[in-house]
């Protein structure tokens, strides 16, 4: 059924409405990281700063380590990320094509848990964290995002598994291919989009994960990008709008540029030519 013109400019009107919602906040972030101090403490505030400085950029570095915090959380996001794919692939696909109460209830599991609150699971990860002496270190912080991050890659690895026709796979092994070659050669291709797309979201994840990383992490110079973030707020909760705003949008940066680079394998399609109608 065709859609009606008056339901199709509500459509478009809609998607607009939903894309300046979520454009606005970065924007407004973009703006004030470039606004010199005056403009900031405006009563009449303008999207377009009129006598744009990088003053804010400079202050920013110079009051806080925000290029070592940002090694921090790229170590410790591309290595959360690294982890959890390679655990979560294998697992997935046994989950997607070994259909066993087994499998089901593990599959039911990893849906509950999603529902679970950050609070209740830092009073046991940090015992678990403190009886193998990884507190206050990164690896232990990269362990805690592996954990929180695996439950969503196996359940959205395993909807990119169930995708992939089985008869490829039983058409391989009629070519005489055994199972790992299989695995290797036809399914693990096919596969790469959904491997990306969630290599992309665990690394989002992790660079901007906030809670775990404050209540982990004490020492200064082990501390993420994002923790350092709030040390431009002072002891009364009066932030330091300029350098803030720059320090923020340079955060946002890496994970804009990530997902820049590899959307079109994310929505490129996966099984295109694969097998024939």
């Amino acid at each position: 059924m065709r859609t009606s013109t008056p339901a199709r400019v509500g459509q478009y009107t809609a998607l607009l409405a939903y894309l300046v919602f979520l454009a606005f906040p970065f924007l407004w972030l973009v703006s004030t990281a470039f606004k010199p101090p005056r403009e900031l403490g405006s009563l009449h505030p303008t999207w377009i700063p009129e006598n744009p400085t990088l003053a804010n950029f400079r202050q920013a570095f110079d009051e806080q380590p925000l290029l070592h915090a940002a090694l921090n959380s790229l170590l410790a996001a591309l290595a959360a990320a690294l982890i959890a794919v390679l655990i979560a692939t294998p697992m997935a696909y046994v989950m997607a094509r070994r259909r066993t109460r087994l499998a089901k209830a593990v599959t039911g599991w990893v849906v509950v848990s999603q529902a679970f609150p950050f609070v209740l699971l830092i009073i046991p990860l940090f015992l678990v964290l403190k009886n193998l002496r990884l507190i206050n270190s990164v690896p232990g912080l990269v362990l805690v995002y592996v954990v929180w991050a695996l439950p969503f890659a196996l359940w959205m690895l395993a909807g990119y598994v169930r995708a992939v026709p089985p008869e490829l796979e039983e058409a391989a092994a009629v070519d005489g291919a055994g199972r790992v070659r299989t695995l290797v050669s036809v399914t693990a291709p096919l596969l790469a989009p959904g491997i990306v797309a969630t290599a992309l979201f665990a690394f989002i994840t992790a660079w901007n994960e906030f809670f775990f990383a404050l209540v982990l992490l004490k020492t200064p110079e082990k501390q993420t990008l994002p923790v350092v973030l709030t040390h431009f707020i002072g002891a009364e909760g009066v932030a330091d709008l300029g350098p803030l705003a720059a320090a923020a949008f340079l955060a946002t940066l890496p994970s804009l540029v990530v997902f820049a680079i590899i959307q079109r394998r994310i929505t490129g399609g996966m099984l295109t030519g694969a097998v024939k109608s």
